[in-house]
């Protein structure tokens, strides 16, 4: 991943350069449900810390929803792209140990390099009462993703960017972090998740 003019460049619906380009390359692998915990670590301008992550996929995103996504996104913008993120079904939660759960709206996986899988997740961030009536620099940045590789053993790493503007530019999606920096979560491990 490299930082350009404060832009981190990544996919957003993994195969989404391919597809905003025209070309398809590999298609979305839908799977089973899976669990992942994670460590996340903070470091950056608003502090440091770290703490677990749990994450719960209950069903993969379909090329339908990509692809609706994809088109709200090139055709008007991040804020169509929120409404549309905020009208899907939920394909998951993601929480602490210690908080409620919240939804993810977004869940797609495709085959990794090797023999694992590169996964993306998307939604819409908590937003509070103060934030929503005082409407500070931060409302601009409405979206959680979270990019993790995953090896074939059921172990990986990843990013979790939690206040993020998502932007086409040249046929690349690519993330703004408010904190300029994601959150690392590392010794992610994986699991089928029960029914």
């Amino acid at each position: 991943m490299s930082i350009r003019r404060g832009f981190i460049r990544c996919v957003f619906a993994a195969a989404a350069v391919a597809a905003l380009s025209g070309m398809l390359s590999h298609a979305q692998t839908l799977g089973e449900p899976e669990e992942f915990t994670a460590i996340a670590i903070k470091n950056n301008n608003l502090g440091s810390g770290a703490g677990t992550v749990l994450i719960k996929v209950t069903r993969w995103s379909t090329e339908a929803e990509r692809s609706r996504l994809l088109q709200a996104l090139k055709t008007k913008g991040q804020d169509k792209l929120l409404d549309e993120l905020q009208g899907m079904k939920s394909v998951g939660t993601i929480r602490t140990p210690d908080s409620l759960a919240y939804d993810l709206r977004y869940a797609h996986q495709q085959p990794g390099e090797d023999g694992g899988s590169q996964i993306v997740l998307a939604t819409d961030r908590p937003i509070g009462f103060w934030e929503a009536t005082n409407r500070p620099r931060t409302i601009q940045y409405p979206f959680t993703v979270i990019q993790m590789q995953m090896g074939r053993d059921g172990t990986g790493k990843g990013t979790l960017s939690y206040a993020t503007k998502i932007v086409a530019r040249k046929n690349v999606i690519e993330l703004e972090d408010f904190a300029t920096q994601p959150i690392m979560l590392t010794d992610i491990r994986s699991k089928k998740a029960d029914r």
